[in-house]
């Protein structure tokens, strides 16, 4: 692919955010299994969720990970879709806890053959 061509691709919009665990002050947010906590209390925000059903793993729209070393929460914005509430709850954790946010648009995984 070319140069030119690469350029006139368009570019996709953000439809994930991540919650990084610095604060505004570049300080680690404590406790340190906050991702974790946070992604646990997210796990009912599903399709085809049941309510007050109890589930043991994350909700694919709502997932703790690790950037280098820092832990982050990546909210993916189809949550907003199923229940606006729970995007304005993680949203606001972001915020009254000070948290960095960014919009990101993550790409696939490319499977090498």
């Amino acid at each position: 692919m070319s140069a030119s061509t690469s350029a006139s691709l368009p570019i996709p919009s953000p439809k994930q955010t991540i919650i990084q665990g610095i604060t505004l002050d570049d300080k680690p947010f404590r406790p340190s299994d906050w991702a974790e906590r946070l992604a646990g209390v997210m796990s009912g925000f599903r399709e085809g969720a049941v309510e007050g059903m109890r589930y043991l793993d994350y909700s694919p729209w709502c997932v703790p990970i690790n950037q280098g070393n820092v832990r982050c929460v990546i909210v993916d914005h189809a949550i907003k879709d199923y229940n606006v509430m729970a995007w304005d709850f993680v949203m606001n954790f972001a915020k009254d806890n000070k948290l960095q946010v960014a919009e990101v648009c993550l790409l696939p995984e490319v499977k090498k053959t």
